[in-house]
């Protein structure tokens, strides 16, 4: 009996843990094949390859991002190979099963919950007896002279982790670990109740063995593994054994990245010293859920959350300079309107994540709020990803314009395409970070510019004209304009050097038109060969010479004096800056970092 285990994954570079466990678990009494696509793929494709293969059982892994794409494939499975056993399994078709038994008659069989015991039994009885009623954590169909039944058994119990095989030592995975995804589970279940969360169903947390996880990991990063990412939901409920597992990694890294889902208020203060001492940088990533600062709305989710503590967390993570943090925000949920959302964002982006995420409520099959939706007067899609519409305090209006905050937040914000930019707009000028990205979102939306695509110079060119078009009398808060706040002049500065700074080699062309002419561009470089000293000793000891100069050097004056506002965050246009971007300058870098350098002249300095 041939078996395929299939999954439609969001991206090409992700990989399905899930039916590697089935695999794992199955593969040495059934002949058991894996075959991943994308959602990006055409059906047909997918269709025509799961054929190629021949099978006689077609599992697919089901999650609300995959579940509609994979149902256009299942149709056309059962056109083309009526006699094809088809199971569906995953946490989409988990929960409200038998609605998912009526609306998809192509499907034989759902696998509700862990799926390992219950995907094996099943294959038992399909290549044997077919006494599926004996099969625990199944929904399946019953042929009767009055029709076909819906039939659920029981659920499984819980599996013992400590008996499951390793999911990650196939041969055939071995060539793609430096290029894909790896994602590691080192525990199941979650300690907390969050009600849009689907880990609230499940009661208590389970482990995998140490020494087994730690042998698991060895060997991934032993065969290449570049970014290996854990999924249990909280990292680090375990004190111990999370220390435990961050001193492993360290000592083990070779050059691995991992990322974690944390909750940062429980994080111990002597778990993030050793952290601060010792984790190298850029090897650890932490996801963070904050979603909500709102007291009433934390209350209503079931969702305990000590924000000092999360704060401390967050804070000494980022002085650290060694772990990137990521997190999460959540719009639409109960007892948070518009305003208290713009509360939410102000109060997480102070915390300056290296990404800040904002999504929008999913009411998820089996959560405590969908089963609670009319409490709070939600309205949602019917379909996967189920996404909120609206509720009593948050009209559809409100989501619409907090989604253009979210597409010009990820272009800007989360791609880090000019920080300094946007923290002199969100901290000197904007009433708050929120309101800007607000502003700039509807301005956006109303060009079109949402429609399009964008090359880096036009996310430069667009924030420009964004500043550039606010009518002077625009209000900023506490009786300040746009007039009396906003100072082009520094504002186009900080621009250029963040654009200078985005590039690993001397851009061939700007956005904008350069300050100097051609006569005055060659008095400043002559000056810099005559006296690269009154730059510095460390741009002197390059010991450049004229021909270098041409072919790394990019020269901008900027009205401001840059290395004192870099240096203590005052802006002062007592003096004006030369500066001096130097690019490619290590030839042994694939992505050789610019160098910035900088010399004070006068507002009116003449060569």
């Amino acid at each position: 009996m041939k078996v395929v285990l299939s999954t439609l994954n969001a991206k090409f570079i992700h990989t399905s843990l899930a039916l590697r466990c089935l695999k794992a678990f199955s593969g040495d009494r059934f002949d058991i094949d894996i075959a991943e696509y994308t959602i990006k793929d055409p059906a047909m494709n997918i269709a025509s390859d799961l054929y190629g293969r021949n099978p006689d059982v077609v599992g697919f892994s089901c999650y609300i991002w995959n579940i509609e794409e994979t149902i256009t494939v299942v149709n056309m499975l059962r056109k083309i190979k009526p006699e094809l056993k088809i199971v569906l399994g995953g946490p989409e078709v988990s929960y409200d099963t038998e609605q998912w038994m009526e609306r998809l008659p192509d499907v034989d069989f759902i696998v509700v919950g862990e799926g390992e015991e219950t995907f094996d039994h099943l294959l038992t009885e399909i290549q044997g007896a077919g006494k599926y009623h004996m099969v625990f954590g199944l929904a399946y169909r019953k042929v009767r002279e009055s029709g076909t039944e819906i039939l659920i058994t029981p659920p499984r119990p819980k599996l013992n982790l400590n008996e499951l095989p390793s999911p990650h030592r196939f041969p055939e995975d071995i060539p793609n670990l430096g290029s894909r995804v790896v994602y590691f589970e080192t525990s199941r279940g979650c300690p907390f109740s969050c009600q849009f969360c689907l880990s609230s169903i499940e009661v208590g947390v389970r482990y995998f063995d140490m020494e087994r996880t730690k042998s698991d990991i060895l060997y991934l990063i032993d065969n290449g593994a570049k970014l290996i990412k854990f999924v249990d939901r909280t990292f680090n409920i375990k004190r111990d054994y999370a220390l435990e597992m961050f001193r492993f990694l360290i000592e083990n890294h070779r050059g691995t990245v991992f990322q974690f889902e944390i909750t940062a208020d429980i994080m111990r203060p002597e778990v993030l010293d050793y952290l601060a001492e010792h984790a190298p940088p850029g090897v650890f990533r932490f996801e963070i859920g904050v979603q909500s600062t709102n007291d009433p709305t934390n209350l209503a989710v079931q969702r305990r959350q000590n924000w000092s503590k999360l704060v401390r967390t967050v804070t000494k993570v980022r002085d650290s300079g060694k772990i990137d943090q990521h997190l999460d925000l959540i719009a639409g949920l109960p007892l948070e309107n518009y305003d208290t959302f713009r509360g939410t964002f102000n109060d997480v982006f102070a915390l300056r994540p290296e990404e800040l995420q904002l999504g929008f409520l999913k009411m998820l099959r089996g959560t405590g709020l969908r089963l609670d939706a009319e409490k709070w007067g939600y309205i949602y899609m019917d379909r996967a990803p189920y996404e909120m519409l609206g509720n009593d305090l948050m009209p559809f209006g409100d989501i619409v314009r907090i989604k253009r905050v979210e597409d010009v937040l990820e272009k800007y914000w989360n791609a880090h395409r000019m920080d300094h930019t946007l923290l002199y707009l969100v901290d000197r000028v904007f009433p708050s970070p929120f309101d800007f990205f607000q502003l700039f979102g509807d301005y956006w939306e109303g060009q079109g510019w949402s429609k399009i695509g964008h090359q880096l110079e036009d996310l430069f060119s667009r924030l420009w004209s964004f500043l550039t078009a606010l009518p002077a009398d625009t209000p900023l808060g506490e009786g300040e304009t746009v007039g009396s706040k906003l100072r082009l002049d520094v504002v186009l500065g900080l621009m250029k050097y963040d654009y200078f700074l985005g590039h690993n080699y001397k851009p061939r062309k700007t956005w904008w038109e350069h300050s100097m002419d051609k006569s005055e561009w060659s008095r400043w470089m002559r000056a810099l060969l005559e006296r690269p000293e009154a730059v510095s000793d460390s741009f002197a000891d390059l010991g450049m010479h004229e021909r270098d100069l041409h072919k790394h050097a990019m020269l901008e004056k900027l009205p401001f004096d840059l290395e004192a506002y870099l240096a203590t965050g005052e802006m002062s246009q007592n003096q004006h800056t030369l500066l001096i971007m130097l690019y490619a300058l290590d030839k042994t870098s694939s992505k050789p970092k610019p160098r910035a350098f900088t010399l004070r002249v006068e507002p009116a300095a003449v060569v």
